[in-house]
């Protein structure tokens, strides 16, 4: 990474994490090795070491299972809802489509932990439009529910491994391998329609009342009702909704949801309700795909000048420039690092003028 991305990255962090601070989200620092727990929702991906000891240990490689065990374990009885911070590096030695192609990246994100009510999660989708707004971003919010989904299938009394399929087909969006399972498996013919209807309920609020009008089973209902409550709160007309959505079924227990900026195809943050013995909810951005969409509102870079002298940098930087003090007195030697670094202006006491003027000859 070169200086003006590090610089822009840097920016981008600091304003985030600032905003996370103005809405009480308080920060923790993640050790970046763990050691390896076959029950982590992402062992299978991420990389391993092995010590002196011949313990394995993994590479990060998401925040929100450390976030959940550090909260267990410092703060078993709250106050809840605690609300944390984090950002940091991941690793994951798998690519796929959700994480474009970088093996290692950066994530900032919050949790809030120890509530699930619908007030939590508006809450968590306001914070994620209010945080790419503070950096001059607009995202457009897709909210899904694996959880309803879930809730229908167990209603059902699916379990096991044709649950896990239709969750997959649905995802997928395939009609035909949702047919051709559930004739397979000998499902009857209302849990198809129901299916086929929650394979399109993609789009504004009239979803919502879409979906109240299946026939739904005690467990299903109670998802869809919390969803609505929840769009209640947040206001359904700035959500695109897709109930077919079963991304990561077996770790988001409610509902989840993405955020996009248009002109670009790929999610800039995610995140969702999950139980992990404390009841929790968060979400996550990219900071690598932030500095993409957010480059056009980007600060320019102040200036650089070269100072002459201690109180000329002084001078420079009291009005916000940056002082690269000089290192010789050499004129030349000076006239040509300026030259190679485009620094057009020199600062000696309080005068500022041209680099070659100030030092008494062409630059």
């Amino acid at each position: 990474m070169l200086p003006p991305e590090w610089a822009w990255r840097e920016h981008l962090r600091q304003r985030v994490a600032a905003q996370f601070s103005a809405w009480g989200y308080q920060g923790v620092e993640l050790p970046a090795l763990e050691l390896q727990d076959h029950a982590h929702p992402q062992d299978t991906l991420a990389f391993k070491l092995i010590d002196r000891g011949g313990e394995v240990l993994a590479l990060r490689s998401e925040f929100t299972t450390a976030v959940q065990r550090l909260a267990q374990a410092r703060y078993p009885q709250g106050p809840f809802p605690l609300r944390l911070q984090y950002g940091g590096r991941l690793w994951l030695r798998g690519l796929n489509s959700e994480l474009g192609r970088l093996r290692e990246f950066t994530q900032l994100g919050v949790e809030l932990i120890g509530v699930s009510t619908a007030q939590a999660d508006a809450e968590l989708m306001e914070l994620a439009l209010s945080t790419l707004a503070s950096v001059g971003v607009n995202g457009q919010l897709e909210v899904g529910h694996p959880g309803f989904l879930d809730a229908i299938l167990a209603d059902a009394g699916l379990a096991g491994p044709v649950r896990d399929q239709l969750h997959r087909v649905i995802d997928r969006k395939s009609g035909p391998d949702l047919s051709a399972l559930i004739q397979r498996e000998g499902l009857s013919r209302e849990l198809e329609q129901t299916l086929n209807t929650v394979l399109e309920l993609y789009g504004g609020s009239e979803v919502l009342a879409e979906a109240g009008r299946l026939t739904l089973g005690r467990q299903a209902h109670a998802a869809l009702q919390h969803l609505q409550q929840v769009a209640h709160l947040f206001g359904p007309e700035r959500l695109l909704f897709d109930l077919g959505m079963s991304r990561r079924y077996g770790y988001y227990s409610g509902f989840t949801f993405r955020a996009y900026v248009e002109g670009s195809p790929r999610q800039v943050l995610g995140g969702g309700r999950y139980d992990a013995g404390l009841p929790g909810a968060g979400f996550a951005i990219g900071l690598e795909r932030l500095t993409e969409v957010a480059a056009h509102s980007l600060p320019p870079e102040p200036e650089v000048v070269l100072a002459l002298d201690l109180p000329g940098a002084e001078y420079a930087r009291s009005g916000g420039l940056v002082a690269e003090l000089a290192w010789t007195d050499d004129p030349a030697a000076l006239g040509h690092y300026a030259r190679q670094r485009g620094i057009r202006r020199a600062v000696r006491g309080q005068t500022l003028d041209d680099v070659s003027r100030l030092l008494g000859g062409p630059a």
